[in-house]
């Protein structure tokens, strides 16, 4: 049995189709999918459980808001995680969070 899920965080200007990485080994396919703005990831979401996805996991960078948008999208055909921090790690993300966002227009 085989089994395939999906991995999508945001990363401006990739093309989720042709950016995407695949790995396909014992079994177990998992698709590493860029998306260029979270606002598209219900729709990318979508077409992955189209394809065959059976679980989708959101990067902790992703709003709350957008997060909902791609579970309502799939509309319970799988289980959407989403990726969060620890408290430890809350500080370190934010700095991240404000630099990404000082070095591409969102």
């Amino acid at each position: 049995m085989s089994t395939s899920w999906a991995y999508l965080y945001e990363h401006p200007g990739t093309d989720p189709v042709t950016d995407r990485v695949v790995l396909d080994r014992a079994g177990q396919r998992t698709s590493l999918v860029p998306v260029p703005d979270e606002s598209l990831a219900a729709t990318i979401a979508v077409r992955l459980v189209e394809d065959g996805v059976g679980l989708i996991e959101l990067c902790g960078g992703f709003s709350v808001p957008a997060v909902a948008r791609v579970i309502e999208a799939v509309a319970g055909r799988v289980p959407v995680g989403h990726v969060t921090f620890g408290v430890e790690s809350v500080a370190g993300a934010a700095a991240y969070s404000a630099q990404f966002g000082a070095a591409s227009p969102h």
